[in-house]
């Protein structure tokens, strides 16, 4: 059993009570626009990282992350990258890998919109974390954290503070 931590689009910027919310999980996921590597390695310090670059993100974060990163995480194949899509409305690259490589878990950010959603179709979970920075037109922070249990995605739960 893994406890996981997911964020997107930080823009450089670390809420503080992301090591409160993150303090039990195992591992932190973030799908792009993390902002430069000093936010990178700061995440790095609290929890195992795994990260995708966004498209705001400089060569500092491309030379160490990929555009996209597809893993196993007990028995659930995970596609992580950061503009995709969502069910029915998915890019041509993230589609293209989805039918290739046919995750259980699609996970993308780019949007800043929280969004946790099943795509029948190709018999996987979509999350999209939102946004946990203070850049973009939303108003909430959001986060994410749940248990991937040998196949099983479960007890999602979901942190929100006013942006400030």
């Amino acid at each position: 059993m893994k406890r996981i931590g997911l964020l997107s689009d930080t823009h450089g910027f670390i809420h503080p009570k992301v090591s409160d919310f993150f303090m039990h999980c195992d591992e932190i996921w973030h799908a792009g626009d993390i902002g430069n590597i000093e936010t990178a390695n700061k995440f790095s310090e609290i929890k195992p990282f795994k990260a995708v670059y966004g498209n705001i993100d400089g060569n500092d974060i491309r030379q160490a992350y990929n555009e996209y990163e597809l893993f196993d995480c007990e028995q659930v194949k995970v596609l992580m990258i950061h503009i995709g899509g969502y069910p029915g409305r998915y890019n041509p690259k993230a589609r293209k890998l989805i039918e290739e490589h046919k995750p259980k878990l699609f996970i993308s950010g780019h949007s800043h919109i929280l969004k946790v959603m099943p795509d029948r179709k190709n018999y996987l979970l979509h999350i999209n974390p939102g946004s946990a920075g203070k850049s973009g037109l939303h108003k909430v922070i959001t986060m994410v954290r749940f248990v991937i249990d040998r196949d099983d995605i479960k007890d999602l739960e979901v942190f929100e503070a006013k942006r400030y």
